[in-house]
């Protein structure tokens, strides 16, 4: 299936994510601090000098030659951020659904005594909401 966008991404987005990926490329490239930020500053100052073009093809223009530059210059083995997607740590922190705590024995639950009192309140609170909205479930019996 082919990727149909959603929305119109405007000029500035597109030059802003264009500037964001190529600050993120030199990061990648140079890893002694000072020669990264010169960099960054030199890529700042070629933004800068183009930001007030009106002409919309010239702009255009600039946009597609940023992002083939861009193409060209990236970093062979970009950083990731763990909990990016495609990091080391992306989507590792599972949360456990509400149902897991029915299954937790007396004994487990006699010891937050509060917690599942208030929990058995706020469950009978959703189940009359979800009556008053909805009205009961209809469960068929079974005729054998």
């Amino acid at each position: 299936m082919s990727y149909i966008p959603y929305e119109i991404i405007t000029h500035k987005r597109q030059v802003c994510s264009l500037y964001k990926k190529a600050c993120r490329t030199i990061e990648d490239w140079y890893h002694y601090r000072p020669v990264m930020r010169i960099n960054i500053v030199r890529l700042r100052k070629r933004f800068d000098d183009n930001k007030n073009i009106i002409d919309v093809p010239t702009a255009q223009q600039l946009l597609k030659k940023g992002q083939h530059e861009l193409w060209t210059n990236q970093h062979y083995s970009p950083h990731q951020f763990p909990s990016s997607p495609g990091g080391t740590a992306f989507e590792r922190d599972c949360f456990p659904p509400d149902w897991v705590l029915d299954s937790w024995h007396p004994l487990e639950k006699a010891q937050y005594p509060k917690y599942f009192a208030k929990r058995e309140e706020r469950k009978k609170e959703y189940i009359a909401l979800w009556e008053k909205r909805w009205g009961k479930p209809f469960i068929p019996h079974d005729e054998h």
